[in-house]
């Protein structure tokens, strides 16, 4: 096809899309399936069981759908899930997961990867996020929507990130971060909430003075966390149009080891 560069080398067997668009000396490996529209860029290596949504643009030098990092991998049919609409800038490393927990490694929609992003064995990544420049998430991480890294931002495996939530750069992530969180520091700590962000997302003053609440409760006004989560539950009875935001408050804490924490 015209669209294929003559030097790609793409296995018989792979799947792509007659739109999609292979740059020169890309490698794509035999079980690899491509949507409509993405354009994978030249010296790229995509192989793995590895699937690659619609309208997506991989930039040059990417690995994609290599083995994980993980000594006790033994060859199991893995997987690496790539959405719709995601931007992968240069020298990023997205493993398969592994069979020690949930199999795959997921990158949802509608993403703004930057250059030299790793995501780990396992790492599941939600929507409409921002991972600036050489982020590094270690196996099993999950990040949910919405959530902005700022460069060389480190996560340590298995955290959780919350949705909205933001890191300033060379932040280094021990414990999770709550929803609507700012962070900063090694080992990072909590410093706001980011009402920038939200406000940029459409949420009404109603719902900021609610995040505003739940800071408070967790951060300023000296409470254990299951004082601070009553505390977070009453909002939503004073101000109904914290529902949303006060169930996902709740939802995220109900996750949080007793061993890992949240930042504080």
């Amino acid at each position: 096809m015209s669209n294929i560069h003559a030097t790609a080398i793409i296995d018989p067997k792979a799947e792509l899309d007659s739109s999609v668009t292979v740059g020169p000396y890309t490698v794509i490996g035999p079980h690899v399936r491509i949507g409509a529209g993405t354009t994978v860029g030249p010296h790229c290596v995509i192989e793995g069981h590895t699937t690659i949504g619609q309208d997506n643009r991989i930039f040059q030098f990417n690995s994609l759908g290599a083995i994980p990092q993980d000594k006790k991998y033994a060859g199991e049919p893995c997987e690496l899930i790539i959405g719709d609409r995601n931007t992968i800038r240069e020298f990023c490393t997205f493993n398969i997961g592994s069979p020690g927990d949930i199999g795959k490694t997921v990158l949802g929609n509608d993403n703004w990867v930057m250059a030299y992003v790793h995501l780990a064995h396992d790492c599941v990544v939600g929507n409409n996020t921002i991972f600036a420049n050489n982020s590094q998430l270690a196996g099993h991480v999950h990040v949910d929507d919405w959530v902005i890294l700022g460069g060389f931002t480190v996560v340590h495996q298995f955290v959780r990130i919350g949705a909205h939530a933001m890191t300033a750069m060379c932040s280094l992530l021990f414990a999770d971060v709550p929803p609507f969180v700012m962070c900063q520091g090694q080992p990072a700590g909590a410093r706001s909430m980011n009402f920038e962000g939200l406000r940029r997302r459409g949420f009404s003053a109603e719902r900021i003075s609610g995040v505003k609440a739940m800071h408070k409760a967790l951060y300023r006004d000296d409470l254990t966390l299951e004082q601070a989560r009553q505390r977070i539950a009453e909002l939503e009875t004073a101000n109904p149009a914290t529902a949303p935001d006060v169930a996902m408050m709740n939802g995220f804490l109900d996750g949080v080891s007793a061993q890992r924490g949240i930042v504080r």
